[in-house]
Parts: C-alpha cells; structure tokens; sequence
C-alpha cells in the first residue's frame, strides 16, 4: 500500500522522537546512578577541602559552618583527634565504636594514606542499619582526622524516583510529541498537497487555479514559480489556440474564396453565355442574309446591340466589384450634401418611374444633411438599390425614399413593395450573383453583382447597412455619418 507523504513524515518525526526518549531513558538507567554517585563524591571532598581551609586548630570555632554543611549534605561530619576523642558533634555517644559516628572500615593502606596528608573514599555497608555509606576520610591537622559521611540510599532512592519520574515523562512527551507531530506534519504538507491540487489542475489545462502564497521559503518560492508556470502556459496556450483559431479561419476563408471564385467564374459565363449565343445568331442571320426587310435587320440589329451593352454593363461591375474587394480602393471624400444626392437620383429615375407608373415618394428631416464621402459612389449606391427595388416591385408600384436624422447619422431607406425575402436567404442577398427569384435575371436586366457592390462601397465608408421585411415589402436601408459644415453653399 502506498504511504502518502503526509504518514511517512508522521511517522518519521514520531520514531526520531521515540529514539531520543529511548536514548535519554537508557542512559539514565544506565549511568545516572553513577554519575550521581560521582558528583556526590566529589561535593564531599569539596566540602572536606572546604573545612581544611577554615580550620584554625580550634574545632569549636567552626562548629556553626561544620552543622550548616551538614545540612546541606544530608549527612554527618565528624572530627577526631589522634588519641581517639571526638572533637565534633559535641553530643556523641561512642555506642557504635570509637572511629566516628558509625562503623568504618579502613584498612591499614587506607590508614597509611590518610596518615600520610591522603584522602580516602569508601562506600561500605553499615553493620547496623544495612545500608550503604559514602564516607571521605582525610586528614585535618596532624593530630585529627576529618570524617565526612552521607547515605548512597538516599541518592539511591532519588534515583529511583527520577527513573520513575522519567518514565511519566515521557510517556506525557510521547503523547504531546504525537500531536505535535499531527500538527507539524499538517503545516508541513498542506502547502504541498495545495501545491499538487494546482499542478493537477494545470494538467488538465485548467489555469484558473493559484497557489496562494504565504510564507517566503521554499515551498513558498516553490509556490511562486509554479503561479508563474501556469500563468506562461495559459498566456501560451492561449496565443496558440488563438493561432490555431486564426488559421482554421484562414483555412475556412480560403475553402470559401475557392468556392467564391468558382461559383463567380461559373456565373460570369452564365450570365455571358446568353448575349454571346444570341449575338452570334443574330449577326450570323445577317451575315447569310435570311432576312431581306430592312425592319427585320433593324431588330436584329438592335438585339445585338442590347445584348452587348448587357455585357458591357456586366463587364464595367465586375471591374467595379474588382477595385472595391481588392483592398486596395481609395474613396475620394468630399463634403456634401446626401439630401441634393438622393434628390439628383430620383430626378435622373424620373422617365422611368412615369413609364412604368411607379408611386414615388421622398421623406426628409431636413434638407441638408452633410456628409463626408464619395459622391460618386454613394450615387451609384442609390442607383443600385432603387434598381434593385424596380427589379423586385410589386403589383402596388409603392417606392418610398427616406432621410431621416438619427443622433449623429443621416439613415437612406428606400421601401418597395412586393414580396418579402425569405429568412433564410435574408443574409446571402449581398453575396456576387446571388438572386432570390432567378427567372426575373433577364427580364429586368440585372447583373446580380448590384447589392454585392452596395456592400462593399459601404464598407470603405464605415457605414452601416441591411435589409428587412415590412409591411407589404422590403426595404433596404444605410447609415452615414453626419459633420457640421460653416459654409453652407454646397
């Protein structure tokens, strides 16, 4: 089974902690005794060192010090002269023999030693009261001996009760080290399961995951450059998918330009295809003569004359369309007034609409509405719409132009009744050769290139522009932007 990290630190903080307690515990059962003995022997000699220093040769005089050493010790201190009477404590009774206080037994080396300005340390057993004595034996003057004596029970005993002290220790230690542990371990490793919570989501491309840092060393650094990881790679993959986007749109213009340009070289001989064929049959006929009536070769005459400015006409808007899709056009701006165009085109309509008994009509908001464009192709804009709308005009023979001010543009509607344009067709009107009813191509003269060279004209002007079913027909529709002019004589 697979340890986490945050288990294999518990469980490595809490065994290094178990050794150390081990370690101590060992240690003291093993040498605290000694130690302790150690140390209490070498107080004694200390304070045996002590009272050499102080001593005149009048025991009586130092009595005070010798009961507070005592005390301190724990222990007794005794004082004997060289014919065996003891000089201190005063109140000794010789009940348990004549060296000291108690048993002591000092071989005939020791006593040599001590005799000879030496020190003896013994611990012996008392005959007494079975228990064992630290004594120090050194000699005071030349005539008496220093006797200094304190119980190995007693620091026997404390070293019991500090072993079992230690034992309740560590047992608290062990359970305050657990949860210290818990706790150190959770500080330790919840940055770095944070830490992997963000690099998981960062495999699955999801950036929208930070580390948040609060701390400055390593994880934290560690935390830092991981942000600045995601944040590359999101601002990377980004450029990339835009990239990719860009090129599948690349792609997908590049598919429909191919398709555009086929379907545009297939119209262009569709629409030449019939005044070639009736051009050349016509001009055969007179050729062979199978007419000899000078009314018959007029007519012939002027179908191939009609067929051809049809090809002119379709040839001039391709040239048209050429220059303004190329990228290349440059309008010829000029201020002027779109109220004295729009009047111009209706005026220039006027024979046509009288012959075909056309309603006309024409609304302004005001009569001078100033604009900055191209004339030229802003009147061949109007031209193309109001052909398109006698090209489409209903049994009504309704034609109603509109210059309406909105904020800051001039709006050019021009409304024909008639049928409506299907929804789904609506958007591939402006589109080169595209016709919604194609049996009325011919019969109205239409090249299918007029909306597609609207379009165009009216985006190099920035202009907004559409189409939409109304009451009764369509009406077609464009915006330009509308300039304040000091010197009204345009």
């Amino acid at each position: 089974m697979r340890r986490s990290l945050k288990t294999k630190l518990f469980l490595s903080i809490l065994l290094l902690t178990s050794i150390i307690l081990g370690l101590v515990w060992f240690f003291n059962v093993k040498y605290l005794g000694s130690y302790y003995i150690e140390r209490k022997k070498d107080n004694l000699v200390s304070y045996s060192n002590h009272i050499k220093n102080i001593y005149k040769g009048d025991t009586r005089k130092i009595y005070d010090e010798l009961e507070r050493i005592e005390n301190l010790i724990g222990g007794n201190i005794t004082i004997v002269a060289s014919n065996g009477e003891i000089e201190y404590p005063i109140s000794y009774r010789p009940q348990y023999g004549r060296m000291g206080r108690g048993f002591i037994p000092i071989s005939k080396e020791d006593l040599k030693e001590i005799l000879s300005g030496g020190t003896v340390i013994k611990i012996f057993k008392h005959p007494k009261f079975d228990i064992r004595i630290l004594s120090v034996v050194t000699p005071l003057s030349s005539d008496k001996i220093l006797i200094i004596q304190s119980s190995v029970a007693s620091i026997e005993e404390g070293i019991d009760i500090i072993k079992d002290y230690y034992i309740y220790i560590a047992i608290i230690s062990l359970i305050i080290g657990i949860i210290l542990t818990f706790i150190l371990t959770k500080i330790i490793t919840e940055p770095i399961l944070r830490l992997n919570k963000v690099a998981r989501k960062m495999a699955n491309l999801d950036f929208s995951h930070k580390y948040n840092v609060v701390s400055t060393d390593e994880i934290g650094q560690l935390g830092e450059s991981l942000n600045y990881l995601s944040e590359k790679l999101s601002f990377t993959i980004d450029e990339l998918n835009k990239a990719n986007k860009k090129l599948r749109e690349d792609i997908e213009k590049e598919r429909r330009l191919d398709k555009m340009r086929k379907e545009f070289i297939s119209n262009v001989s569709h629409e030449l295809k019939t005044p070639i064929a009736l051009i050349k049959g016509y001009a055969e006929g007179l050729k062979d003569n199978v007419i000899d009536d000078i009314e018959s070769k007029n007519f012939y005459c002027e179908v191939i004359m009609d067929e051809a400015e049809k090809m002119s006409k379709l040839v001039k808007d391709l040239l048209d369309l050429s220059q303004l899709e190329s990228g290349h056009y440059s309008l010829n701006k000029e201020k002027f007034n779109i109220c004295n165009l729009v009047d111009k085109v209706l005026n220039k309509y006027s024979p046509i609409f009288k012959e075909k008994n056309i309603n006309v009509s024409i609304k302004k908001d005001d009569d001078k509405m100033y604009v900055n464009g191209d004339r030229v192709r802003l009147e061949q804009v109007l031209v193309n719409l109001i052909n398109n709308a006698l090209n489409h005009i209903g049994a009504e023979r309704v034609l109603e132009v509109a210059i309406r001010r909105l904020s800051n543009n001039a709006i050019i509607s021009i409304y024909n009744s008639g049928n409506f344009i299907p929804e789904d067709e609506i958007d591939r009107i402006w589109e080169s050769f595209y016709k919604v009813d194609k049996s009325r191509a011919r019969k109205y003269g239409g090249t299918g290139l007029g909306l597609s060279i609207v379009k165009n004209i009216l985006k190099l002007h920035n202009s907004n522009y559409g189409v939409r079913n109304v009451k009764n027909g369509v009406e077609f529709w464009f915006e330009l932007e509308l300039i304040s002019i000091d010197n009204k004589n345009y």
